[in-house]
């Protein structure tokens, strides 16, 4: 089943659409694990994602049966606006100009305010243990950002394509002044073909392992995957469903 409904954003003053699933066929008094995702639009229908192609998670919760809740959050779609949001720390971009970030208010909301009330009105199993966050690109970077700094809430993060153009230095600071995480596992994935030359790939890579490594120095599980034929797109985090899934062992 899936639900869309619009929810204030007090600190923006702003309602935000959110894209909910619910699985279907639900047992009497059944609860469930609940997923919290950035870009909601993307994760669902086609007909509702930017580019025209989205995750497809709808289609394949539902068809393996997944009994977990999936909670996406839209983006705002006005200029940079989701850079701001979607990101910790503010940068200068050629394309985007100045980013003035907001990432930390934005999680500070989805972990209590967005949290509590879906705790309240669906029936999630709202400990830590069942508690996900999950992302791509710029939600990819929340994901692993929110995974370390917000452990207390969230224990398994699938972190598809992170963006760290900008950010890597401070991203990496932050992350070192995170708790210990042996409780918490991180999936990281980036595709081969998110890079254009041979040189910016090994580039990615190294921006990839740098985070891994102070992420398992804090103890944290971390499963790392590069996909040769993938690429920064809706199409090719699709294909990574199941390995998340698998790899962070959620399984409804």
């Amino acid at each position: 089943m899936l639900i869309k409904e619009e929810i204030l954003i007090p600190y923006l003053k702003k309602n935000r659409m959110l894209h909910i699933f619910l699985p279907d066929n639900r047992k009497k008094d059944e609860r469930f694990p609940v997923f919290y995702m950035f870009d909601g639009h993307n994760l669902f229908l086609d007909e509702d994602a930017t580019y025209g192609k989205s995750w497809g998670l709808l289609d394949y919760f539902t068809s393996h049966n997944i009994r977990c809740m999936i909670v996406g959050v839209e983006c705002n779609h006005t200029g940079n606006h989701r850079l701001r949001e979607f990101s910790p720390y503010s940068f200068q971009d050629d394309e985007w100009g100045n980013v003035k970030a907001s990432g930390k208010k934005f999680l500070n909301w989805m972990s209590h305010d967005l949290k509590s009330y879906i705790d309240s009105k669906y029936p999630t199993l709202p400990k830590r243990e069942t508690t996900y966050l999950g992302g791509s690109s710029m939600g990819g970077l929340m994901a692993v950002y929110g995974g370390a700094m917000h452990s207390d809430i969230y224990s398994k993060n699938a972190c598809l394509s992170p963006y760290y153009d900008h950010v890597l230095e401070r991203l990496c600071s932050d992350l070192k002044k995170a708790d210990d995480l042996r409780h918490s596992a991180f999936y990281i994935s980036f595709g081969r073909h998110e890079w254009r030359t041979k040189r910016a790939l090994s580039h990615g890579v190294e921006e990839n392992l740098q985070v891994m490594r102070i992420l398992t120095q804090k103890n944290a599980k971390c499963y790392m995957h590069c996909y040769e034929f993938g690429y920064h797109s809706e199409a090719s985090w699709e294909k990574e469903i199941p390995n998340f899934l698998h790899d962070l062992e959620i399984n409804g």
